[in-house]
């Protein structure tokens, strides 16, 4: 049996969530509390396996009352209720010591899993949260600019930077001008630069080629 405090300000929400988890034959409600004061005498009062809470509550607010919660019970599970989407405000409450979080207008259709989840794994992440932790923990793309270029680009980046113009490289790769001019306008657009010079330069700086193939 999962015994569960409901701590939720808003009486038509708590209702709703009551109903909810009524249906549930391993749920349990074994308090209710509907301000801070009334939260710290449910935990001190009752054994409970989760809190479900709403973080915008009266007198407390957001990551104070997560913060003070677990400073009180740091193992205590703590399911986050908020009308704030999960993009928004999610990952600092998790942060903070939060077993999982859902938005008011997900709660009603993620609860009954997210309470298992909490209950059995000790976490839950819907599938926006478990995106945004991704993007959080994956290492920034530390790829160079030229590994973005296409083969044509890059072939053209190398007889730029050899000195040839862009009739010779049209004439060489069998292409018209204005293709070649297209391509070399990517090549610098990616690589950010402005003329031929600082291309050279970006050649250089990157060891694409040595200097003094360049200068010969």
């Amino acid at each position: 049996m999962i015994r569960i405090i409901i701590a939720e300000s808003h009486q038509i929400i708590r209702e709703g969530l009551k109903l909810i988890l009524k249906n549930e034959s391993d749920f349990m409600i074994i308090a209710e509390a509907q301000n801070w004061i009334q939260v710290l005498q449910t935990m001190q009062n009752h054994i409970f396996d989760l809190l479900l809470l709403d973080i915008d509550m009266p007198g407390k607010k957001g990551l104070e009352l997560i913060n003070e919660l677990k400073e009180i019970n740091p193992q205590m599970p703590v399911l986050a209720l908020s009308i704030h989407p999960e993009d928004k405000f999610a990952l600092s409450v998790l942060k903070a010591g939060a077993s999982g979080y859902l938005c008011i207008d997900s709660a009603f259709d993620e609860l009954v899993t997210a309470i298992r989840r909490i209950y059995i794994h000790g976490r839950y992440l819907s599938e926006t949260l478990m995106d945004q932790v991704a993007v959080n923990i994956m290492p920034v793309n530390k790829s160079k600019p030229h590994e973005q270029l296409s083969n044509r680009e890059l072939e053209t980046m190398y007889m730029l930077v050899s000195g040839k113009r862009v009739k010779d490289i049209a004439n060489e790769l069998a292409l018209s001008m204005s293709t070649v001019f297209t391509y070399r306008c990517r090549v610098f657009e990616k690589l950010k630069i402005k003329n031929n010079v600082q291309l050279i330069h970006y050649a250089i700086d990157n060891e694409l080629i040595e200097m003094k193939s360049v200068l010969t």
